[in-house]
């Protein structure tokens, strides 16, 4: 939504979406979408017509949006006129797509050493913030916003550390949840601790008010890639995917895995068994256990 058209309207919005809860990034998001749809309408969204609403999905279609984009506009404006706007026989006319499920591409474990060693310096920031990425199976946001009372750095702090635990607070979903500090990573973070000397966020920004962004952390693992001549698409989430292939394969219940991760959803977590090609591989064919019965029958 535009200020020209309504600015009570969008203030009413943007209070909605603070009573929800939304994260400010979301929120930015909510507004984008309902922006891009006055346009379309070239009037004040509440009173859209459900044809017009119909013309509206038409047009992505043809503009070729994808389907996670037009899903996500579409979210947006059932919360619109399920709160802001009360308008239940708009829901009706929304008509979601069936997005394609990618298989995640993940790197095997030379290839993190490799980007772990490549890490840009000065000092031990970047290599310790990616081996919490894959060590914890942390998102980008997740790793940047720790703070070094999450993790116990000096043998006078007691906090998790006899339980070997991070806490990740208000991740995604604003949902908190602990997941494992391995003795070498806890060592490391330690080493980096000592050298950096972090007061508040683990891991601060050039003015260290602020905590390193995702957008430094994201160059700075590009670097990364590329001194390890890694050809793969890959990004730090790459780490987390590849965190929890490793588990899947190591014989780890992907039930723990859901939790480790933060899934809501069990399913969601499940696509790991599509790309754990060393539990794929250690799978015996029933053709070969039939060819074995016949070579020793009785």
């Amino acid at each position: 939504m535009t200020d020209q058209y309504v600015p009570k309207l969008r203030q009413r919005f943007v209070e909605d979406m603070q009573i929800k809860g939304l994260q400010p990034k979301t929120q930015t998001m909510y507004l984008r979408a309902m922006r891009d749809f006055t346009r379309f309408l070239g009037h004040a969204p509440d009173s859209a017509t459900p044809e017009e609403l119909r013309a509206f999905q038409l047009d992505m279609k043809e503009w070729g949006v994808g389907a996670p984009t037009f899903n996500n506009r579409l979210t947006v404006l059932s919360f619109f006129y399920a709160t802001t706007c009360p308008r239940p026989e708009m829901k009706r006319h929304m008509r979601y797509q069936r997005a394609a499920k990618k298989i995640p591409v993940v790197l095997s474990a030379e290839e993190v050493s490799r980007i772990l060693e490549a890490a840009p310096g000065p000092g031990l920031r970047y290599r310790a913030a990616f081996s919490v990425a894959y060590g914890g199976g942390l998102r980008a946001s997740e790793v940047t916003h720790l703070k070094v009372g999450d993790i116990v750095l000096e043998a006078r702090l007691r906090h998790d550390s006899d339980r070997m635990l991070i806490r990740v607070d208000q991740g995604k979903g604003r949902k908190d949840r602990h997941v494992m500090l391995s003795p070498s990573l806890l060592g490391l973070l330690r080493d980096y601790y000592r050298e950096a000397r972090p007061a508040g966020w683990l891991f601060p920004g050039r003015n260290r008010v602020d905590p390193l962004s995702t957008k430094q952390f994201n160059r700075a693992f590009a670097v990364a890639r590329d001194f390890a001549e890694i050809k793969k698409k890959v990004s730090p989430h790459t780490l987390r995917h590849s965190f929890a292939t490793h588990l899947l394969e190591g014989g780890t219940d992907i039930r723990v895995i859901q939790v480790l991760l933060g899934h809501a959803k069990l399913e969601t977590t499940t696509i790991y068994t599509k790309v754990a090609t060393k539990t794929i591989q250690d799978v015996t064919s029933p053709l070969d256990l039939l060819v074995r019965r016949e070579a020793n029958p009785g």
